[in-house]
């Protein structure tokens, strides 16, 4: 299956060159998606449906999970992908700052004010606006955002003269929006300005068919030697990766691959080179242990007394069906299944495996050497 990494657009991941867009915002936010799993196909199917109109588009996605990338994919298959592309962070400025960010202000119109600033809306003229974490807005600021929607014009600050613009927006947020027009939080009247294309994005661990195409993406970015050997990921690597949550999405996923490039060895990522945030980890040690499959059927694990019983049983059912298969070792396998499984519980570590078994890690080495692991 064909990756769909931004190359298949021309110039779909070009920096800002706006004359009047500061230097401040001329940067590569992020890097790249795909479009392997089915989810993320339909996604793509929706982006080319949508994007040739002049439609206002929501983006609604959690965080990490590439809504600039779609908002730039959007904008580079419509009609305005000659013009500019401005990304704008709504909730990187305080309210004292976003009226003159977005809509500009004359020489002297406050205090600082020394020079006559162009804003984000007419820096996108005959372009797109980008609105990311518009649901940051301000109750106020949303009522002077809905009037530029409607009359298609801006009033710089200190000024009286309106100025026409030409600007086809797109907001993305990771709130529910929704919920945040009946808390009272959000205009109905702008979210209904703004709900005319509507995408949702899902997150990483929902689209896993993409998770390895975008490590491998990312592994060519950050492996910078052109002389080096190109990076591999070995198998259990791979599990490694697929086997995680990804609550940070793309972006995790870039960060944990970023790691790995710097510290894998012999031209191999292994699993001890990959690894999480320490705010993961401590969630998932906030996680009661369980046989996730047995637990489900025989209730669950309360207490030591508990697992014993259950360990009993299922032993008891293991040796009624081995008299079946003569030949088998049942120590040997039950052995090996006991050792791939705390492995995997592990995430792959063999540190954190021997200290859940209370063995050594060279006794976890020899075992995983054994049962070709290693």
């Amino acid at each position: 299956m064909m990756i769909n990494i931004f190359n298949k657009y021309k110039n779909l991941m070009s920096i800002l060159t706006h004359p009047n867009v500061p230097s401040a915002l001329k940067h590569k936010r992020a890097t790249a998606t795909v479009f392997e799993d089915p989810l993320s196909q339909a996604l793509l199917a929706r982006i080319e449906q949508i994007a040739p109109s002049e439609a206002n588009a929501l983006i609604i996605g959690d965080t990490g999970t590439g809504k600039e990338l779609v908002a730039r994919q959007i904008h580079q298959l419509s009609h305005r992908a000659k013009g500019p592309f401005v990304a704008v962070n709504c909730g990187a400025f305080t309210e004292s700052l976003v009226e003159s960010e977005l809509f500009g202000h004359e020489k002297g119109a406050f205090t600082g004010a020394i020079h006559t600033r162009v804003g984000w809306f007419e820096a996108a003229h005959n372009g797109t606006l980008f609105l990311d974490e518009i649901g940051d807005l301000s109750l106020s600021m949303q009522v002077k955002l809905l009037r530029v929607l409607q009359e298609r014009e801006i009033v710089r600050i200190g000024s009286l003269k309106p100025i026409p613009i030409n600007v086809r927006i797109i907001a993305a947020t990771n709130v529910d929006l929704e919920k945040a027009v009946q808390d009272g939080r959000f205009r109905e009247d702008l979210f209904y300005r703004l709900h005319v294309a509507l995408l949702k994005i899902p997150t990483l661990s929902e689209r896993r068919d993409d998770i390895l195409p975008l490590a491998k993406h990312f592994i060519q970015v950050y492996q910078t030697d052109p002389h080096a050997t190109p990076l591999r990921l070995s198998q259990l690597a791979l599990k490694k990766l697929t086997l995680h949550p990804w609550p940070g999405n793309i972006r995790e996923l870039e960060n944990t691959i970023h790691h790995a490039v710097l510290v894998s060895k012999n031209g191999v990522i292994e699993p001890e080179d990959i690894t999480f945030s320490s705010i993961q980890s401590a969630a998932q040690k906030a996680e009661p242990f369980s046989f996730a499959s047995i637990s489900a059927v025989n209730g669950t694990i309360k207490d030591l007394q508990d697992a014993g019983q259950l360990l009993e049983q299922t032993f008891q059912s293991i040796f009624q069906s081995s008299e079946q298969f003569k030949q088998t070792n049942i120590n040997e396998l039950i052995e090996e299944k006991f050792i791939r499984s705390a492995y995997e519980y592990c995430q792959y570590n063999q540190v954190h495996t021997a200290k859940l078994l209370g063995v050594t890690r060279n006794v976890i080495r020899t075992r995983l050497l054994k049962y070709g692991l290693l």
